[in-house]
């Protein structure tokens, strides 16, 4: 090595050190961002019953791909953001109490603070702590998996260093409008492509300050759920995939936690298929579409370059009690509650990135509806978040009919209030 020609490299190396740790040093001044993240395998070790689907009785058969949970903390200036993606389907009334009680006495996290999603595959096991209730599988395999995302959560703190981060946006046909009309005029579950679809990828990139690659969060439209209930076989679906196809190219160093958009009326393009299509030379649907969210997912990424090394955080929680849908108007359960509850759960980091989540399934049209009143250039629509209260209905569904609207709890005006409830919190963050 010829050790002249190395002295200018040497003295840029120096350089380059000194002005990333002078940026730093200014950017504390200013509450530098931190982060830190964490992945684990959630995979069941035995056979259980299977989330979504009343019609499937019998245990899982096998596992076509792995699942994950995805753990991001934020933090800034003593707040912090708790953001976990796992490829469940629901959490539930029963279970999500238990985990954010254990999430909020080991760690401190206030409630405004935690984002507990799920992806919504209908191939990934029923969480359940009951055992009168539940199945002896699943009652262990959930204490396993609570005990594994506390750790991934614990390991994202122990991880906090100071980062940059970035957001963009892009397009993808991978969600279809499933409200179909059919032929005799009522609105069944099919496909609609002329129906309205938020088909927007938003994209969160997170970097060391030195740009390694640290996160691909990204945040679509879409049910999880191209197999339907005759597939017996574990499996994140569509968004699983699509999670594990942007890790594999980004390389095993990146996480890419996916979070589900307002998506109460978006199936896949293809949906409930009765299972992985393995012929010679056929690119299985759940594969092919995860492949095509995911691709989309690595170009915005690749493409974001407006990286910011501050950003303050704030937070709030609200439960909204919205009118329960009454007998009159089609309940079949008029002895419940008058009302029912929204958990709405908003964070902003800096002046561009907003996160807001939803206990409910929401129509695409209310998700765009508040990304389109928000202050905020990146607004990340995050339901299946902090619970279930099921199907959540904008007016004009109820008279159309259909599915969603006949299996909703809340009443008529009940979307109305739940996005200028949304806008509000999005101002006032």
């Amino acid at each position: 090595m010829n050790f002249k020609k190395s002295i200018p490299l040497i003295i840029l190396s120096i350089f380059s050190v000194f002005i990333t740790g002078q940026t730093l040093k200014q950017a504390n001044s200013e509450t530098v961002l931190t982060a830190g993240m964490a992945r684990t395998d959630i995979t069941p070790e035995l056979p259980v019953k299977l989330y979504g689907y009343a019609s499937r009785k019998t245990y899982s058969e096998g596992v076509h791909d792995p699942l994950s949970a995805r753990v991001v903390v934020f933090e800034n200036n003593g707040k912090r953001i708790l953001l976990v993606s796992t490829d469940i389907g629901s959490y539930g009334s029963e279970v999500y109490p238990v985990i954010r009680k254990a999430i909020t006495d080991r760690f401190g996290f206030r409630e405004s603070e935690i984002f507990l999603s799920t992806i919504h595959t209908h191939s990934s096991p029923t969480l359940s702590v009951n055992p009168l209730t539940g199945d002896p599988n699943n009652i262990e395999y959930t204490k396993s998996f609570q005990e594994k995302l506390l750790n991934s959560i614990a390991e994202a703190i122990k991880d906090i260093k100071p980062v940059t981060a970035g957001a963009g946006k892009g397009s993808s046909p991978v969600g279809a409008n499933r409200r179909e009309t059919g032929p005799d005029g009522s609105v069944i579950l099919g496909r609609n492509p002329q129906g309205i679809t938020d088909k927007e990828v938003l994209v969160m990139k997170i970097a060391t300050p030195g740009g390694k690659p640290l996160a691909a969060l990204y945040d679509y439209a879409t049910h999880s759920t191209s197999l339907g209930p005759r597939n017996m076989l574990i499996t994140g679906d569509v968004l699983g995939l699509s999670a594990q196809f942007v890790e594999k190219i980004l390389g095993k160093d990146v996480i890419a936690p996916v979070f589900t958009g307002a998506s109460a009326n978006i199936d896949p393009w293809y949906r409930v298929l009765p299972e992985f299509n393995n012929e010679p030379g056929w690119i299985p649907e759940p594969v092919l579409l995860g492949t095509l969210l995911g691709e989309e997912v690595v170009h915005v990424f690749r493409e974001i370059g407006d990286m910011d090394l501050t950003g303050e955080i704030n937070t709030d929680f609200a439960i909204l009690d919205c009118p329960r849908k009454t007998a009159a108007d089609g309940s079949s359960l008029p002895d419940q509650p008058a009302t029912v509850p929204v958990h709405i759960t908003a964070a902003r980091i800096g002046n561009d990135i907003a996160f807001i989540g939803f206990n409910v399934e929401m129509f695409t049209e209310t998700g765009m509806e508040i990304k389109a009143g928000s202050p905020y250039k990146y607004t990340f629509i995050i339901t299946h978040c902090n619970g279930a209260s099921g199907y959540l209905v904008p007016g004009d569904v109820y008279k159309e009919g259909g599915y969603e609207a006949e299996t909703t709890r809340f009443a008529i005006g009940s979307s109305d209030m739940v996005v200028k409830k949304a806008l509000r919190m999005l101002y006032d963050l």
